[in-house]
C-alpha cells in the first residue's frame, strides 16, 4: 500500500511549470518578489543587523547557511505572506533562491522549486491545522519547505524524497510559546526548521534511511502534532487543489488575523488627519475593536508579554491593540515601529491602552467558515473537527459548546480553492471628543486572498517591494522570470538585497 509520503513523492518529483496553472506560476513570482521584500525590511530592523552579525550575509557561500539567514529576516516581524496551510514563503521561496545558483537554476526550473515547495509544504501542514499549532508557530511547516525546495532543484528521485521526508519528520521542531513569544527566540522559528529539512537533504544523499510512514503511523509526525489528524490533506487532489493560489499578501507587518484592523486604522487615519490637523489620542474619546475569536484570541496571548516601550517585538507583532493605535495616529505600520523610534511614542501606548477589542460573533462564524486559515481542514474533518472547535471556543469562554453551535453546518471542501477567501475581518468605531463618530468594516484584509474592492495583488505586491527599497528594473525581470537562463536568474539574485 503506497504512504502518504511515496504519493506526494511521486507527483512532487515529476511536476514540471508546464503542468502548472498560469494563475499559480504568476502567484509564486508575487511570493518571491513579496518575501524578498520582506527580508529587506528585516535587516532594516537592529534585531535583523544582530542576526546578521551573528550567522552571516543573507547570501554567502554556502547555500544552506544563506537559507538559514534569509529564514530567519523573512519571518519576524510578520511581514510574510500566508496561505492555506503556513507561513509558506520562510522556506518555500527562500531555499530554493539561496541554492539556485548552486543548482544552476533556470527561471523555469526556479518558479517549479517554488510551486512544489509550496504545495508540498502546505498540504503537510494542513494536516495538521486542527492541532495546537499554526501560523508560524506551526515551524515544521519549513521542514517540509526546506526539503521540498532543494530537492526539486536537484531533480532528485521519489525514493529520496521518500527517505528526506522520513528522516526530517523523525525529530520535527516543536515550538514552546513562552519562548516564542518573550524573548528573541522567534528569530530562529524558520530558520531552525529549514536547517533540519537542509540536514535532512544530507543524510540522504549519502544514503541514510527516514521511515516512509512518518506522517501517518499511529506513533508518527501526526499523532504528535495534530488534535485532529488530516491525513487526507496531504494527497488531496494533486494537481487539483492548488495551495498556492490561498497565498495572501502582507502589506504592512503585524500578526495573524489583525490585518483588517490595521487596513481599516489606515483608512480611518486618512478621514480623520490631514498635515494642518494631525489626528491626536487627545482628540479621541473611545476606540473599539469588534473583530473574530481567533483575533481576540491572539490579542489576549500577546497581552500577557507586553512592558509597554520594552515589550519584546515576538509578543509586539501579535498586539492588535498597539498595531492598531499606530495606524491610527501615524498613517502606516513599518519595521521603525517595532524598533526604538516607535516604540517609544507614549501617546501610542496610551491610546493602545484603550482599545477595547471585542468579540463579534458573526465575524467568527465566517472566519470558519470561509477556507482560510481553518475551514477548509474543518470542512475535511466534518463531525471529526467539533472536538476541536470546542476546545478552541473553550479557551476564550465555557466548556467552548458555543462555538460548535455558532459555526453549525460547513460547505464541503474546495475542489480547486480558485474561490478561497481569507475572512479575519474587524469593525472600528472611533468616537472624537467634538462629538463625531466613525466606523468602518472590512472582512478580508487588503492583498488577501478573496478581497474585493481592492487594487490588484500585483501592484500592492510591488509596492512592497518598492518600499523596501527594491528597484523597478527587478520587478520587472520576476515578472518574466520563467524565461531566465541560470546565469541571468544567478545575476538577479545577486543583485535582489543590494
Amino acid at each position: 500500500m503506497t504512504t502518504l509520503t511515496e504519493e506526494l513523492a511521486e507527483w512532487a518529483s515529476a511536476l514540471r511549470l508546464d503542468d502548472v496553472p498560469d494563475d499559480v506560476v504568476a502567484t509564486a513570482k508575487l511570493q518571491i518578489l513579496s518575501q524578498l521584500a520582506a527580508v529587506r525590511a528585516g535587516i532594516g530592523h537592529p534585531l535583523g543587523q544582530r542576526f546578521i552579525r551573528a550567522f552571516g550575509a543573507p547570501f554567502q557561500e554556502d547555500p544552506a547557511r544563506s537559507a538559514y539567514v534569509l529564514a530567519g529576516l523573512g519571518s519576524w516581524l510578520h511581514y510574510d505572506d500566508t496561505a492555506y496551510a503556513g507561513h509558506l514563503s520562510n522556506s518555500t521561496v527562500t531555499v530554493p533562491l539561496a541554492y539556485a545558483r548552486h543548482q544552476q537554476l533556470t527561471g523555469e526550473q526556479l518558479l517549479t522549486s517554488v510551486v512544489v515547495a509550496n504545495e508540498a509544504a502546505a498540504r503537510i501542514t494542513a494536516a495538521t491545522t486542527l492541532g495546537p499549532f499554526r501560523g508560524q508557530s506551526a515551524a515544521f511547516t519549513h521542514v517540509t519547505g526546506a526539503i521540498a525546495g532543494r530537492l526539486r532543484g536537484e531533480n532528485a528521485s521519489a525514493q529520496r524524497w521518500v527517505d528526506t521526508l522520513g528522516l526530517g519528520f523523525g525529530l520535527p521542531p516543536r515550538t514552546v510559546p513562552v519562548g516564542f513569544l518573550d524573548g528573541d527566540a522567534k528569530l530562529f522559528g524558520a530558520s531552525t526548521p529549514v536547517r533540519v529539512g537542509l540536514d535532512a537533504c544530507d543524510a540522504s544523499a549519502v544514503g541514510l534511511a527516514g521511515s516512509p510512514v512518518i506522517i501517518e503511523h499511529p506513533e508518527g509526525f501526526l499523532s504528535r502534532f495534530a488534535t485532529v489528524p488530516l491525513p487526507e490533506a496531504v494527497v488531496a487532489g494533486l494537481g487539483m487543489r492548488w495551495h498556492t493560489r490561498t497565498t495572501s499578501f502582507k502589506v504592512h507587518p503585524g500578526g495573524p488575523g489583525m490585518d483588517s484592523a490595521i487596513d481599516v486604522g489606515l483608512e480611518l487615519h486618512r478621514l480623520l488627519s490631514s498635515p494642518e490637523r494631525p489626528l491626536r489620542a487627545a482628540d479621541i474619546e473611545e476606540i473599539s475593536v469588534d473583530t473574530s475569536l481567533y483575533t481576540a484570541v491572539v490579542e489576549r496571548r500577546a497581552a500577557e508579554y507586553l512592558h509597554g516601550p520594552a515589550s519584546p517585538v515576538s509578543a509586539l507583532v501579535f498586539s492588535l491593540r498597539y498595531t492598531l493605535a499606530t495606524a491610527l495616529l501615524t498613517g502606516q505600520l513599518s519595521t521603525d515601529d517595532f524598533s526604538e523610534k516607535g516604540l517609544s511614542d507614549e501617546e501610542r501606548w496610551a491610546l493602545a491602552e484603550r482599545v477595547d477589542v471585542r468579540l463579534d460573533q458573526e465575524m467568527t462564524r465566517e472566519l470558519f467558515h470561509c477556507e482560510v486559515p481553518f475551514g477548509e481542514a474543518l470542512r475535511q474533518a466534518g463531525p471529526r473537527g467539533k472536538e476541536w472547535l470546542r476546545q478552541f471556543g473553550a479557551g476564550w469562554e465555557g466548556d467552548g459548546s458555543w462555538l460548535v453551535d455558532l459555526v453549525g453546518e460547513l460547505p464541503p471542501p474546495s475542489t480547486d480553492f480558485s474561490d478561497a477567501r481569507k475572512v479575519t475581518g474587524a469593525r472600528v468605531r472611533v468616537v472624537l471628543k467634538d462629538g463625531r463618530a466613525v466606523t468602518r468594516e472590512l472582512d478580508v484584509p487588503v492583498g488577501a486572498v478573496g478581497a474585493r474592492d481592492s487594487r490588484p495583488i500585483a501592484e500592492l505586491v510591488r509596492d512592497k517591494w518598492f518600499s523596501s527599497g527594491g528597484g523597478e528594473e527587478f520587478a520587472d525581470d520576476v515578472d518574466r522570470l520563467e524565461r531566465a537562463s541560470a546565469d541571468e536568474v544567478a545575476g538577479l539574485i545577486a543583485l535582489s538585497l543590494g
